[in-house]
């Protein structure tokens, strides 16, 4: 039995209706979503944090989602794992002519081009942003309709005017903040920021969610470093001064 055999008779045992698991009988494809992505981010930080050993246990745990749901698929006799594995053979191949036909691409940007344009005669005579998933981090989404509008010439092609329009953006979020605007026009204000800040994300070929993250961490880092300091005197954060504690953000700041 090989392998994928056995984790697949795993996921019947445990969605059987009989003598499977609770849980797993009840979910669905709705329910079981968010776990996907929950495990695509994991896999994610496991890859940002160069940890094969963690790496090879996340990707575990995304093959389960992908199973788990192949397996109600099958149930509602919708597809099953195998046309899931062969539909994705038949697009790889199709995607890649120039390794499974006679084409030739000779880098990996020529190859970016020819794949987003495969991609484009598959979707029709589907709009430009036609496609790009709703569910994906907002970020991540911005980057994907930039870039989809970039090809038909929507752009700029220097970074002064991306910067300028951040800047622009600022102003205007800041008059709203002046004129103590309703929510809804401060977060309309804020989109617009950030949706900004990820076109200069684009333009420097950076992954704003990818550069989120790390900017995350060392926020989690420079505080355990503030409360580490604070714990040595006997304090915690909440009985002392932000100027106390900013000061040991900038000694561990300067550490780093």
């Amino acid at each position: 039995m090989s392998d994928v055999t056995r984790l697949l008779e795993i996921m019947a045992a445990l969605r059987d209706a009989e003598s499977g698991c609770p849980w797993d009988r009840e979910q669905t494809f709705r329910s079981i979503a968010p776990y996907t992505i929950e495990e695509a981010y994991e896999v994610a930080e496991a890859a940002e944090q160069d940890d094969a050993e963690a790496l090879k246990d996340e990707l575990g745990d995304l093959l389960l989602q992908v199973v788990f749901h192949a397996r109600m698929a099958e149930e509602a006799g919708l597809f099953d794992f195998d046309a899931v594995a062969n539909g994705l053979c038949d697009k790889l191949v199709q995607r890649h002519p120039h390794v499974f036909g006679d084409q030739t691409i000779e880098s990996a940007e020529a190859q970016t081009r020819a794949w987003e344009e495969q991609k484009a005669a598959e979707r029709g005579d589907a709009g430009v942003l036609a496609g790009v998933a709703s569910t994906l981090p907002a970020l991540t989404r911005a980057v994907k309709l930039q870039k989809r509008a970039s090809r038909v010439g929507f752009d700029w092609n220097a970074i002064e005017p991306v910067l300028g329009k951040i800047h622009e953006e600022l102003d205007e979020l800041n008059d709203e903040i002046e004129q103590k605007a309703a929510k809804a026009r401060l977060e309309d204000e804020l989109g617009d920021v950030l949706f900004a800040i990820a076109n200069l994300a684009r333009h420097l070929d950076l992954d704003p969610e990818q550069a989120l993250r790390g900017t995350n961490r060392k926020f989690i880092r420079r505080f355990e470093a503030v409360e580490a300091g604070l714990a040595a005197r006997g304090e915690r954060p909440e009985d002392v001064s932000l100027e106390e504690m900013d000061a040991l953000w900038v000694a561990a700041k300067r550490e780093e």
